[in-house]
């Protein structure tokens, strides 16, 4: 069995649906400097950020606060760049705090998250669940007791039976990491236990988080497990898996399949599935392309971007460290979004000018394409004294004014700590504003919220050609029911401005599907 030692390893180092949708050159914008350990706003964001119904962003830091060390706080920022302090964690005496995975967004229009163990042993104090509404009041919805999943380092999911599913690195029956279900009250279900299998053929350790599929079935990645070479983790590569909600796990791929583990090793990150059904994912390891990367561990190269049937075929799309000196980045550790584009975005831990300060640990930002080309969009650390931020964190947020939103956990400067407190950033490729339901699923005469900008004056609301009553709460947000006879497609709002359109397809139900398809 591998020692426990992933979370401070990653911790150091759907179609075009715009009218207007052809992207014109990128700008990148620091919109929020974080200034350090003792201030209300908080030091070193992680996690993704989530786009709030009112409009604005919400994230969380994993210091900072009312103390100095290891507290945190939630925080909301607008697309403008105004910064608000929400909550400080340590304000209870059970003091939860250092909200590592940041938050998610429940159809409730509260947000979700979890707070970890510090010290990574799992005493008293394990971790909690938390609720906490857009105005900051928060409650603690289930404390981790040890032999649960706890370490939980990717966001909750939503899914659509309306409880959260989540994934914690450690607990479980051999400590090696658990997938979980909680009710929005805190009732905690342990669905799946790692390394139930012998010598964790079945993966360990899943800090990516998950994603529910159209069938009712989760996907998601272990960092380690699968034992398919003994060049990766001492020595294991992670895995790609399904699970339904009964806890049934198929283990659909195990890296390092290939010679030299070209086809990738552990993968930090989740899966993303795109609108042709396909899943696409990166490897923090693995690829076979250059020496300079990988310094965290025995494999010595770069990762790998991949696509994956959902049977489980893998095709490793690109390799980093392509070019001589790394000018494409790698060591990618965060999920994929695929944007309105259609082509998908992300980050690495390794880029950034040469001779920077960061020690080329300054990362980068890129695009790539469904086919695999990929292009570098910025590179971090490129501000004297990295005032851009290094050392990205989280996903990036496609927010429906058709940008994308970002966090550093490192630069931007603050007086207390040399590498800087971390940044906000917004990265505009040119693409056009567009409608998000909540959820993206539903029964006919369910109730769907839709964020959007600008909705002021709205006259039309349609699912696929079917008109729907609805109500303008605000400029960033609709309510609205399933119509009669609506089908799956878009979802169409009609402005003065124009015509908006959702990111995705709405899917019509006809009823909760039971367990998912294993």
């Amino acid at each position: 069995m591998r020692p426990t030692n992933v979370l401070p390893v990653a911790l150091g180092i759907l179609l075009c649906v715009a009218a207007a949708c052809a992207a014109s050159a990128q700008t990148f914008t620091t919109l929020a400097h974080f200034n350090g350990k003792e201030s209300p706003l908080g030091a070193f964001p992680n996690g993704s950020l989530v786009q709030g119904l009112d409009g604005n962003l919400y994230g969380t830091t994993d210091e900072g606060g009312l103390c100095t060390w290891a507290c945190g706080t939630v925080f909301n920022i607008t697309p403008s760049g105004d910064v608000t302090s929400l909550y400080s964690f340590c304000s209870q005496n059970t003091c939860p705090n250092m909200p590592l995975a940041g938050l998610m967004m429940a159809t409730s229009g509260n947000f979700y998250g979890t707070t970890l163990d510090p010290s990574g042993q799992c005493g008293s104090k394990c971790g909690t669940i938390f609720e906490i509404t857009p105005g900051g009041a928060l409650t603690i919805i289930h404390t981790f007791a040890s032999n649960e999943g706890w370490n939980v380092t990717a966001p909750l999911i939503q899914a659509a039976n309306g409880n959260f599913y989540g994934t914690g690195i450690q607990g479980g029956v051999s400590n090696q990491g658990t997938i979980f279900e909680t009710t929005p009250s805190g009732t905690l279900t342990d669905v799946y236990s790692f390394c139930s299998q012998p010598n964790c053929a079945d993966g360990e350790e899943p800090v990516g988080g998950l994603v529910q599929a159209p069938s009712g079935s989760f996907y998601g990645t272990t960092v380690g497990g699968g034992m398919n070479s003994t060049s990766c983790f001492d020595p294991t590569c992670g895995t790609v898996f399904r699970v339904n909600e009964n806890g049934e796990l198929k283990t659909l791929y195990k890296f390092c399949a290939q010679a030299g583990c070209a086809d990738g090793a552990s993968p930090f990150g989740g899966l993303v599935q795109a609108g042709n059904g396909t899943f696409y994912g990166t490897t923090f390891l693995g690829g076979n392309n250059d020496s300079s990367c990988g310094s965290v561990a025995d494999s010595t190269t770069c990762g790998v971007i991949f696509e994956m049937t959902a049977a489980g075929a893998l095709t490793t799309l690109y390799r980093f460290c392509a070019q001589a000196g790394c000018p494409d980045g790698g060591n990618p550790d965060g999920t994929l979004i695929q944007g309105t584009d259609g082509n998908f975005y992300g980050y690495t831990r390794l880029g950034g000018p040469a001779g920077s300060s960061c020690f080329n640990f300054c990362g980068s930002l890129f695009r790539i394409t469904p086919e695999g080309i990929l292009t570098t969009l910025y590179s971090f650390c490129a501000e004297t004294n990295c005032a851009d931020g290094w050392a990205p964190n989280g996903s990036l947020v496609q927010a429906t004014d058709g940008d994308f939103y970002g966090t550093t956990q490192r630069g931007g400067g603050c007086k207390e700590i040399r590498e800087g407190c971390g940044t906000v950033f917004k990265l505009s490729m040119g693409l056009a504003p567009f409608v998000k339901t909540l959820p993206a699923s539903g029964q006919v005469g369910a109730q769907v919220e839709i964020l959007g900008t600008n909705l002021t004056g709205a006259t039309r609301v349609t699912f696929h050609g079917t008109s729907a009553t609805f109500t303008v709460v605000s400029s960033t947000e609709i309510t609205t029911t399933i119509p009669a006879g609506a089908t799956g497609g878009t979802v169409k709002v009609t402005t003065p401005s124009g015509t908006l359109l959702s990111n995705v397809p709405f899917r019509v139900t006809r009823s909760r599907l039971p367990g998912g398809v294993l």
